[in-house]
C-alpha cells in the first residue's frame, strides 16, 4: 500500500465504498412500504441523501425510526442542524421525544455548519444528526462518512431535488415528492442495487393530516404550516 495512502487511512480521512454498511436489514422506518423497498430499513449507521421539496412532509418521515433509535440510545442526542424552518416541539413531545435529548443547532456561516455537523456525527454523544444543506462537495461527504462510522451515527442530509446534481458517496439516495396518500419516494442510490421504481408511502397512520383516502376530493392541510415538514 502506499505510504499516501496507509497516512490518511491512519489519520481516517480516507474513506472507501466498500466499507459502507448495507441498507438491508437495519433499523425499521416505520413504514412498511418503505422497509420493503431497502429491504429492511435504514442502515445503523452512514450518510443518507434526502432530495425533497421542502414542507411535504420529509421530516415526519424520518421521525418513527429517529424515536426507536432514541429509545434505544436514551443518553444520546438526535441533532438537527440548520433546519430552513421552525423544529415543532410540541409535535416531537407528542409523537413521543424526550426534548431534553433533542439539540438544534443553527449556526450563522456555512464552514460552522460543516464543523458541528462532523463534530456531532464523531462525538459519540449523538445517534441521529439531520442536516439540511444545499451543496456539499464528494470530498465533505467522504468526511462526514468517516465520522458518522467513528460515532456510530446516522446523518441524515435533506436537499431541495434542484439542488446540486452531481452524485455523492452515501450510504443511501431517496427522492422524495407529495402524494395523494403522504409522500411517493424513489431509491436513488443502494449499495449493491440499482434505482427502484417509486412507489407511495402512506402517511395515514401516523400523521392523518398529510394524506387523504383515494376516494376524496378533499385534503385537509397540517395546522402548522409554518413548521419543518
Amino acid at each position: 500500500m502506499h505510504p499516501t495512502i496507509s497516512y490518511l487511512k491512519h489519520k481516517n480521512l480516507l474513506w472507501q465504498a466498500s466499507h459502507t454498511q448495507p441498507t438491508g436489514h437495519g433499523q425499521h422506518t416505520g413504514f412498511k412500504e418503505l422497509d420493503n423497498a431497502l429491504q429492511g430499513g435504514f442502515p445503523e449507521y452512514g450518510v443518507i441523501d434526502i432530495r425533497s421539496q421542502i414542507g411535504i412532509g420529509e421530516l415526519r418521515l424520518l421521525l418513527p425510526s429517529i424515536l426507536t433509535r432514541q429509545q434505544q440510545k436514551p443518553t444520546e442526542l438526535v441533532t438537527f442542524i440548520a433546519p430552513p424552518l421552525s423544529i415543532n416541539s410540541e409535535m416531537l413531545a407528542e409523537f413521543g421525544f424526550a426534548l431534553d435529548q433533542v439539540m438544534v443547532v443553527q449556526p450563522l456561516l456555512n464552514k460552522q455548519v460543516l464543523w458541528s455537523t462532523e463534530q456531532s456525527l464523531k462525538s459519540g454523544c449523538c445517534h441521529s444528526v439531520i442536516l439540511w444543506h444545499a451543496s456539499l462537495s464528494v470530498t465533505q461527504v467522504k468526511r462526514l462518512q468517516v465520522a458518522s462510522e467513528k460515532g456510530q451515527c446516522l446523518l441524515f442530509i435533506v436537499r431541495q431535488p434542484q439542488q446540486q446534481h452531481i452524485s455523492l458517496p452515501v450510504t443511501l439516495g431517496i427522492r422524495l415528492s407529495p402524494s395523494k396518500v403522504g409522500i411517493k419516494a424513489q431509491i436513488t442510490k443502494r449499495k449493491g442495487s440499482w434505482s427502484n421504481a417509486s412507489f407511495n408511502i402512506y402517511m395515514g397512520a401516523y400523521w392523518p393530516e398529510l394524506s387523504q383516502s383515494e376516494d376524496s376530493n378533499v385534503l385537509t392541510f397540517p395546522s402548522r404550516a409554518s413548521r419543518a415538514g
